[in-house]
């Protein structure tokens, strides 16, 4: 059994592809999970993931005629995040990226991170994000090309951090740059959504 975060992207934002946290909830239960709670309205799940409960997702996808050419290699987590993909699919009539980490990779991401100062001036300002797949080799080169004055980019734990020092509404760190420059879809969170999640994870987790 292993403790995991599960994040929606782009959900409740501007009214477009609501999710009700209510809604999500169960959605994660009828995907394996226990314990789910939610955290919030832009779709972060928290809840324990049996290692037999990955096989619900093999099952979903074979009911849905989608199957992997090498199923047993493919990760209980790549599994989850296709079973919640298909239920927000079969259930609210659209997809949206879901992404899976374990709380000791969330622990990770908290360790000791880059930007203190960003951390105690800006914690909203700094956000943390989670790629589908691992993150390319360039992404930092990428990334910084397009950083504006002030702003930061770094890699910590397998995960992306990036300061934006001046506020996101205007930066050209977009989340299309973020997915191209990452090689897969990216979704992020500011660093006390992090912080939270991570309490809700692990109660050590250090703030």
């Amino acid at each position: 059994m292993s403790r995991v975060v599960v994040l929606l992207r782009g959900v409740n934002v501007s009214g477009h592809k609501k999710v009700p946290m209510a809604q999500l909830r169960q959605l994660a239960a009828l995907a394996g999970l226990t314990e789910v709670a939610t955290y919030i309205n832009s779709g972060n799940v928290v809840g324990t993931l049996a290692s037999g409960d990955a096989d619900a997702g093999r099952r979903r996808d074979k009911s849905q005629g989608r199957s992997s050419r090498r199923e047993r290699d493919v990760e209980p987590h790549a599994l989850l995040e296709r079973a919640v993909e298909g239920l927000l699919h079969e259930h609210l009539g659209f997809s949206v990226p879901v992404i899976v980490r374990t709380a000791a990779a969330w622990a990770g991401y908290l360790e000791q991170p880059p930007f203190a100062d960003a951390i105690a001036h800006h914690p909203n300002r700094l956000m943390l994000g989670l790629s589908q797949a691992p993150l390319a080799v360039d992404v930092l080169d990428a990334l910084r090309e397009r950083a504006g004055a002030g702003e930061r980019v770094a890699v910590h734990g397998g995960a992306l951090l990036i300061d934006y020092a001046g506020g996101s509404a205007r930066s050209k760190l977009t989340p299309n740059v973020l997915d191209r420059a990452a090689g897969s879809p990216v979704t992020t969170r500011n660093w006390r959504t992090a912080v939270k999640l991570g309490e809700l994870l692990h109660p050590s987790v250090p703030r």
